[in-house]
């Protein structure tokens, strides 16, 4: 029978992990620290490089070959830039906001494993390829997620600006908002592995990825991650076509760049959580499970196929970034609340329900797996064709009224229109119109 609780047990592999010598640690950390930054660094020429595709032109090309100097140029530029401190901030917050930020951000590959058990070479000294690792390691990584934006939020409070203040309120609330639907998306996956250690999760995924029994779990934790890390469309906190770049707004140089950097790491960081979660992790894809192929699971191979995976999702923010438009804050809210997170309650509910009724009757759990992740796909498939249905009718349909006329200044403070709006004709344009039409029949005269 399934049971209501996951036991925390301490796993094989975070046993090994707590028996590893001090310099062990310490190279490992090193290792995340470099990669992390050398990964920032090639995301920034990467973003650019794909965008400049996208939008049929080059994209930088001239700093070095390919231009894949042009981040090292802009880093540089950032460390001499001239340091400015707002004179109305809190000081102490105000410096340590961006700071709070990276740390957190850089605390989150501690939990994410590169590969199996290896020998390290030159000595008969052997670990998993992995920081740290406990019982509940995916909810530390939620934790860190959700402490990143108190960097976010001090730092709009402590500019001691307005601008700054909106866009950290709406940080708040952004992540309040997505990450209880990424919650929810995690609940299966946690149902399927027994275990919140990411080692084990990856561990269980030795035969199947979780992406196919799970694909609307993983397609909502996808809309979440992009919300999660403040990225078009769901960029509001740093909108700067009405905040002004938002809570950095008063931050220039490095501790600008800090926020820069603490943004593009949990893009990696988010995406190697669904590559551990959805996508196997290390582990190679099914020919490595056959026999004869098991050394891709082996040596170099396993950091290959994460970082692999980490790459083709960071693609997608990418690509997310150079196809749709920014959400106004209304549409970016009222996805958040009433779509993803009722969605995610229902394939909850669906999944749990399913496998319980499966293990009453002594049904077999991997035929439901199978037929609840071709549901899933069925389901993701149909919503989307409603929902381009619905949209490309409402295009073609011409309406019955006209737009309704907005009255602006009724509740006291000037509003912009919705789309279905629009503002009433302005008293000087008659007067403009009449002006020039006497002007004109004078010069006629």
């Amino acid at each position: 029978m399934m049971t209501a609780v996951l036991p925390a047990v301490q796993s094989p592999v975070a046993e090994q992990l707590a028996s590893d010598p001090l310099w062990v640690v310490i190279v490992k950390a090193v290792l995340i620290l470099v990669f992390l930054l050398t990964s920032v660094l090639f995301a920034v020429w990467f973003e650019r490089r794909v965008i400049g595709r996208l939008q049929e032109r080059p994209g930088p090309n001239m700093r070095g070959p390919f231009g894949l100097l042009q981040s090292v140029a802009d880093a540089m530029k950032l460390l001499f830039k001239e340091d400015i401190t707002v004179r109305n901030s809190e000081k102490v917050l105000y410096i340590a906001a961006p700071m709070i930020s990276v740390f957190c951000a850089l605390l989150i590959f501690a939990v994410i494993p590169f590969g199996p058990d290896t020998r390290i070479y030159g000595t008969d000294f052997s670990t998993p390829l992995q920081l740290t690792d406990f019982p509940v390691a995916v909810l530390f990584i939620l934790a860190c997620a959700a402490l990143g934006v108190y960097g976010i939020v001090l730092g709009g409070w402590a500019s001691g600006s307005t601008y700054p203040l909106m866009g950290a309120i709406r940080s708040t609330a952004q992540v309040i908002s997505y990450e209880l639907a990424m919650g929810l998306s995690l609940v299966t996956v946690f149902m399927l592995s027994g275990t919140m250690s990411t080692a084990g999760i990856v561990d269980a995924q030795m035969d199947r990825w979780w992406v196919w029994p799970l694909f609307p779990a993983f397609i909502l934790y996808v809309i979440s991650m992009v919300g999660e890390t403040n990225r078009l469309p769901f960029d509001l906190p740093e909108a700067e076509g009405e905040l002004v770049a938002g809570f950095m707004t008063e931050y220039s140089s490095m501790k600008f760049a800090w926020f820069f950097l603490a943004e593009y790491m949990n893009m990696i960081n988010v995406s190697a959580v669904a590559s551990t979660l959805f996508l196997g992790g290390w582990r190679a894809p099914w020919p490595a499970s056959w026999p004869g192929y098991e050394f891709l699971n082996t040596g170099i191979f396993p950091p290959l196929w994460l970082i692999l995976k980490i790459w083709l999702l960071m693609f997608v923010f990418v690509w997310i970034r150079g196809s749709v438009l920014r959400f106004r804050y209304d549409q970016f809210m009222k996805f958040g609340w009433k779509v993803l997170i009722p969605v995610g309650l229902g394939w909850l509910v669906f999944f749990a329900v399913g496998r319980a009724a499966f293990d009453h009757f002594d049904r077999d759990l991997n035929v439901f797996d199978a037929v609840a992740g071709a549901i899933g796909v069925l389901l993701v498939i149909a919503v989307w064709s409603f929902v381009s249905d619905s949209k490309t009718k409402a295009e073609a349909e011409p309406e019955d009224s006209g737009p309704e006329v907005l009255d602006a200044f009724a509740g006291g403070y000037p509003v912009p229109p919705l789309p279905h709006q629009v503002l009433p004709p302005s008293p000087r344009s008659g007067r403009t119109v009449d002006a020039h039409a006497g002007k004109r029949e004078e010069d006629s005269e």
